[in-house]
């Protein structure tokens, strides 16, 4: 009797195997739920143009820009770190464009064709029908490609809408008649020291343990040139070390 009811006995489940898709889900699940510190550089980016340090001259120009907006073409030039590439995006935020970057060394004609092409539809993003064509360290490009942007930046073939900024280091990789199609805009690390020096005095505040030793902040800003990216990651260090 005992024997049939043993083989009366439901037989146990057996466990489903989760597909591969369901165990990356569950994975990312688990990593979405963990909290990673965010760098300084990232944490204190500008969101808007009169966020950023200094840069009175660039910050008075672009707002008033954005407040009659046109098609135009930018060169935003300045050592590293000064806030070029994010007041670009910090101008696309303002006019609730539609932004297009295209990364340094990636601007070939390829790449050209591509954004101009796009930027002669409606935005996708931004209810105000603008485009923001972005390129980094534009004065790498490729002869073909600077070529390829001068009718468009004219009135040979004007691209309707679409504002293009090109970030650099300096202006003497530009060919003089590119450049002649562009609004030169400096972006000067003068006087930048103390105002440099004060927003590294609230970060830490913010940041740092009650306890910890203030590090030499005029040094800090001092060392890095005008450089807000390389003071903030040479703070990072010093929070990791207090």
């Amino acid at each position: 009797m005992n024997n049939v009811r043993q083989l009366m006995a439901p037989f146990p489940t057996r466990r489903k195997r989760r597909t591969k898709y369901e165990r990356r889900s569950t994975k990312d699940e688990r990593q979405a739920t963990i909290t990673y510190p965010t760098p300084l550089t990232e944490k204190y980016r500008p969101a808007g143009i009169s966020e950023f340090l200094s840069l009175d001259r660039p910050k008075r120009v672009l707002a008033k820009f954005a407040q009659a907006p046109r098609a135009a073409a930018f060169v935003f030039v300045g050592p590293p770190g000064t806030g070029k590439t994010t007041m670009a995006q910090a101008l696309a935020k303002t006019l609730g464009a539609e932004l297009h970057h295209i990364a340094s060394q990636k601007a070939d004609v390829a790449a050209i064709d591509a954004v101009v092409t796009r930027c002669h539809y409606v935005p996708m993003f931004g209810a105000d029908g603008w485009h923001v064509v972005l390129i980094d360290e534009a004065d790498k490009m490729s002869s073909a490609a600077e070529l390829a942007l001068l009718s468009p930046l004219d009135s040979t073939a004007p691209v309707p809408n679409t504002i293009f900024i090109f970030t650099c280091n300096d202006t003497k990789g530009f060919e003089r008649r590119f450049l002649s199609r562009c609004i030169v805009l400096e972006f000067s690390t003068k006087d930048l020291n103390g105002d440099l020096t004060a927003f590294l005095r609230r970060v830490w505040q913010r940041e740092a343990p009650d306890d910890a030793r203030v590090p030499d902040l005029d040094l800090i800003a001092h060392d890095a040139e005008g450089n807000v990216r390389d003071a903030l990651n040479k703070l990072d260090l010093e929070l990791l070390a207090a």
